[in-house]
């Protein structure tokens, strides 16, 4: 077993301590030269050839694989490609037409909103008055009923990093009958994960997140095995037939999860995800999730003795929160440009959210300490008031 830190795995600049990989991860050593390989090399020498002589065609798969070691799943159960929402719309469809005599998609109100809107679209163009219920997180659990056709939730809640407890909601919704989707956008790389034996329908996931694919890199789909035979995708991409370059005028899924595939694989970005993955080799989930917990609660401990101001928005209990602590501060997207600005950078979320990732792949105590002790600094001397930390980016 692999000690954590990991450091010297990663091309982090000097002076600053990274507390934003719940958002996007940091880059990688050996991903630049993948991609310069996969450019110069394969593209650039074997020109079309490479998709035969390098593999590309293999990619999704392979990536798919490792993927699904991370997330508990049965190998061959894991898709790679196109973008998160692409995938939150695939599996609600696929979902909704599993349970065609009901009309509710149940989610909750703190679930990342482009999975809202992927399930408002979705019901709009399907014009059976299908009805979106968001109860507050905490209520999800009871809202359950067998009216629902499909439950579809983030793991991991994106402004506070509030946990789900994944068995006993799957187990709720099966229960009632209804199709378990969940979304792992936080949830894998971060926390350990038996999708396998929770066994939901679908999971989908991004993958630049706690997985450090970079910025775009492409989404997965985990559809479990005893049902993908019987899904007819909405999206009949030709990556997802059976034999694409057969050139069929008719639509003829792959088998497995492979029929999920829609376009095109994004052959420099999954090769750059598939080096991203090697920090992973021989590192246990349960180690990362036990120094996670160590980190996060002296990073409370910290913070809360040096900024009263700050009020905690993650569960205290780590046990209920995922790879993330948040605090809730008016002047919250102020506080964390002028961080930013001292090299402790993490993001800020509506409407007073400050959100900060604890990644022990590259972060020790006492990266800990240093960067609440600069929120201390930044707090308690009002350097937030600077009217250049005032001016909001497209970005936050």
């Amino acid at each position: 077993m692999i000690d954590l830190p990991r450091k010297t795995l990663f091309d982090l600049p000097d002076g600053v301590i990274y507390l934003d990989g719940n958002s996007l991860g940091p880059l990688p050593r050996g991903a630049a030269s993948r991609a310069a390989q996969v450019i110069t090399d394969e593209w650039g020498r074997s020109l079309i050839r490479a998709w035969n002589s390098a593999g590309w065609m293999d990619l999704p798969a392979r990536v798919g694989d490792r993927i699904a070691a991370l997330i508990g799943a049965q190998p061959g159960s894991v898709a790679t490609g196109d973008t998160l929402s692409v995938k939150v719309f695939q599996a609600l469809d696929a979902a909704l037409k599993m349970r065609p005599d009901r009309r509710v998609i149940l989610s909750d109100a703190g679930n990342f909103p482009s999975d809202l809107y992927m399930a408002q679209g979705l019901a709009r163009s399907l014009g059976q008055e299908h009805e979106l219920r968001t109860p507050a997180p905490q209520d999800v659990a009871d809202a359950i009923t067998e009216d629902v056709a499909a439950v579809m939730l983030t793991h991991v809640d994106y402004r506070t990093g509030r946990l789900h407890d994944m068995a006993d909601i799957t187990a709720r919704a099966h229960a009632a009958g209804a199709v378990m989707i969940w979304d792992l956008a936080h949830s894998a790389g971060a926390v350990p994960l038996e999708i396998g034996a929770v066994a939901p329908e679908f999971a989908v996931g991004c993958t630049y997140k706690f997985l450090n694919g970079g910025p775009g890199s492409p989404a997965f789909i985990h559809v479990r095995p005893d049902i993908v035979e019987d899904i007819a995708p909405v999206l009949a991409g030709w990556m997802g037939h059976a034999a694409p370059f057969a050139m069929e005028p008719g639509y003829r899924p792959a088998p497995a999860t492979e029929r999920m595939r829609v376009g095109t694989p994004p052959v420099v970005q999954l090769s750059l995800l598939d080096a991203a993955l090697d920090v992973w080799d021989g590192v246990s989930m349960e180690v990362v999730r036990a120094a996670a917990l160590r980190l996060s609660d002296l990073f409370i401990a910290e913070v809360e003795a040096r900024c009263p101001d700050l009020a905690l928005a993650s569960p205290r209990d780590g046990a209920a929160r995922g790879s993330q602590v948040s605090f809730r501060f008016p002047g919250g997207y102020a506080a964390i440009q002028a961080l930013i600005d001292r090299g402790v950078i993490g993001d800020f979320r509506q409407p007073d959210i400050m959100r900060f990732g604890i990644t022990p792949l590259y972060l020790d105590a006492d990266d800990i300490r240093a960067a609440a002790a600069a929120i201390g600094e930044v707090i308690g001397s009002g350097a937030w008031h600077d009217p250049k930390y005032q001016i909001r980016a497209r970005v936050t």
